[in-house]
């Protein structure tokens, strides 16, 4: 058996242990279902975010880097990449899974949350650093259909500037977004809702999710958590020490977590040197015993200039994902 080989057994054997169009404005209820009937025919992807609107939200990039004091609920809707040799080679050209419209709803948008989604089983991707609203909407889009998610795919995508050298206004912006997404978890996990919530984060979204825990527990205690199904925290940009406190005060969610890291990720070894300390995302398995949680080094894996992305670039990865869904 090869190495490579014998990386992917180990790693099958791991899980088995458990975008150009039209903005149609804010609409009502009736509107938004007048909508729906219009454009069924395309994927909705649920976005749920505290960045503010782009100029008067005409065109791409329809959300910005600023930050915005509430949250808006939008649906995006996107078109699939043509998987036929053609349409691959095309899509090296225009991209794949591109957003042809993007609705924001005027009114209260964790309320249209709920009522949307509460009955559904939903997969809630939590983007990361560099990021803009398309690029993180795209990666949610991909996640959710690469993986042959059945439900609904959420979106939370917090102010990222989208820069390289923006490091520490995505790292602020991260920070301040975490209530907004304990927030958004327990629209979905309150009472009266019966769908279950598989969350992925990535990144310097890692971050906020881990707080957005801590604080739902605060908060909430137990309520509403056994439906939150698996927990999956892809090149976490956490430093060590904090990543291990946050850690103690997760309870049983320790249980529910699968953590997947890469040694050679060239993203975070430039989040290490920013910020200092050893990025949870960038250690090695054996660094990481002892934690409590499920832990994935794909190493062999990750690839790219970046090597920063393979939880979802990767399908041996991706498996990693929609396993651990099955199984929680």
């Amino acid at each position: 058996m090869t190495l490579m080989h014998s990386r992917r057994a180990a790693l099958s054997s791991l899980v088995a242990l458990p975008l150009a169009g039209c903005w149609a404005g804010p609409y009502s209820s009736h509107e938004g279902a007048a909508l729906a009937a219009r454009t069924n025919d395309a994927p909705v992807l649920h976005v749920i975010t505290s960045r503010r609107l782009a100029g008067s939200g005409a065109q791409p990039p329809y959300f910005d880097w600023r930050r915005a004091a509430e949250l808006t609920y939008a649906e995006a809707r996107y078109a699939r990449p043509d998987r036929s040799v053609l349409g691959r080679i095309g899509s090296v050209v225009s991209g794949d899974f591109g957003m042809s419209e993007v609705s924001p709803f005027a009114g209260e948008a964790l309320d249209r949350l709920a009522e949307v989604l509460s009955s559904r089983d939903s997969l809630l991707f939590v983007h990361g650093y560099n990021q803009t609203f398309e690029a993180a909407a795209r990666d949610a889009a991909r996640l959710g259909d690469d993986i042959g998610f059945d439900g609904r795919t959420i979106l939370f995508t917090w102010p990222s500037k989208g820069g390289l050298f923006d490091y520490g206004y995505d790292r602020e912006s991260a920070m301040l977004a975490r209530d907004h997404l304990a927030d958004t978890l327990h629209a979905l996990l309150g009472e009266g809702r019966s769908g279950r919530v598989h969350l992925v984060a990535h990144s310097m979204g890692t971050l906020a999710t881990l707080e957005a825990l801590r604080g739902y527990r605060d908060r909430h205690g137990e309520a509403g958590l056994e439906r939150l199904g698996t927990i999956v925290l892809a090149a976490p940009d956490i430093d060590f020490d904090v990543f291990k406190a946050g850690l103690s005060r997760l309870g049983p969610l320790r249980q529910k977590l699968t953590v997947i890291t890469a040694t050679n990720d060239r993203a975070l070894d430039l989040s290490r040197r920013l910020a200092g300390g050893d990025r949870v995302g960038a250690l090695s398995g054996e660094q990481l015993v002892g934690l409590g949680v499920r832990i994935v080094d794909a190493t062999d894996f990750a690839s790219g200039l970046t090597r920063h992305d393979a939880f979802i670039s990767n399908d041996d990865v991706r498996s990693v994902i929609r396993r651990a869904i099955e199984r929680s």
